[in-house]
């Protein structure tokens, strides 16, 4: 069976946003275009990779290609469309440059559970978009500011911190809190 294509080119928006409390948290990548709207569930680490990501192509593609990547657009700090129906988890992410329109080339591959179905099977549903430079800096800047929202990091290990503290690996299983001033050794 052939997977579904849901392409946008390009989007009318193209956002990453959050539903739940840190800690609980659930990441959605949503494309926006010709009255249709497609949400994709990604892992945080997935998030804040392509953020960094989108960065170093956009610096490569200046370096060899000598595109103008100078412009900017507004940040869209507006929250995601509902109802938010997942179409499917991403698995694997693509990322390019296509240098004959300069935009970017950013898709979304479905997460299979079958372990002989390979990320480039067209099996496999996925959701493309092309944007320009612009665009992907800004949803770049996004990506960051959704991902810094969680959980503190724990000042000794860097593990997330709940509010009531977590067992940090540095405190031979004591609970830690943020608020705590002593240093461990």
């Amino acid at each position: 069976m052939t997977g579904q294509l849901f392409e946008f080119v390009p989007p009318e928006r193209f956002v990453v946003g959050t539903v739940g409390e840190p800690g609980e948290r659930t990441f959605f990548l949503q494309a926006r275009g010709n009255g249709r709207v497609t949400s994709v569930v990604l892992e945080k680490g997935q998030v804040r990779l392509l953020a960094e990501r989108i960065d170093e192509l956009l610096s490569e593609a200046s370096r060899r290609f000598g595109a103008d990547v100078s412009g900017s657009a507004p940040v869209d700090h507006g929250p995601l469309e509902t109802p938010i129906e997942e179409e499917f988890r991403v698995g694997a992410i693509g990322l390019g440059w296509d240098s004959d329109t300069e935009l970017v080339v950013v898709e979304m591959i479905e997460l299979s559970d079958d372990e002989e179905i390979e990320p480039d099977s067209e099996d496999l549903d996925r959701l493309r978009v092309q944007i320009a430079p612009a665009v992907a800096k800004a949803f770049a800047t996004r990506a960051r500011s959704v991902v810094a929202a969680g959980r503190p990091p724990c000042p000794w290990c860097g593990g997330p911190l709940d509010a009531g503290g977590h067992l940090c690996p540095r405190s031979n299983g004591y609970r830690r809190r943020q608020d705590e001033d002593e240093d461990i050794v």
